[in-house]
């Protein structure tokens, strides 16, 4: 059984920054692909970004580009993703998941974790 438990999520202001983290446990973290993915209401939920089980490839959503950074520390089986220059638009509740490659499809992650709110005011 794979349990996901996201924090960092809160309420900032548009141009400021967070970090979110995702603590793993229950499976070899270290081989996985992980991702973040969020979800705005009434809408669909979007890929953000992934970062391979080394941490040496990344993958991001043009509407972050430039602006997030993922990352991991296998040592610790947590993922992070570093969030600056937020927009309202990066409002959502933001999931991290875990998968066997990196892809943009929601479905192809095999768990995920309960999800954290990002709220960025304009």
């Amino acid at each position: 059984q794979v349990q996901l438990v996201e924090s960092g999520g809160g309420l900032v202001q548009a141009g400021g920054s967070l970090r979110l983290a995702c603590a793993a446990s229950g499976r070899t973290f270290s081989s996985s692909a992980m991702a973040w993915f969020r979800q705005a209401p009434w809408k669909e939920r979007e890929f953000v970004a992934a970062v391979n089980w080394s941490g040496d490839f990344t993958y991001y959503a043009d509407a972050v580009k430039g602006r997030f950074t993922i990352s991991r520390d296998n040592a610790k089986n947590t993922v992070y993703l570093q969030m600056s220059s937020l927009k309202p638009e990066d409002t959502a509740v933001y999931y991290c998941a875990v998968g066997d490659v990196i892809v943009k499809v929601a479905a192809r992650y095999l768990y995920w974790g309960q999800g954290t709110q990002v709220t960025v005011s304009s």
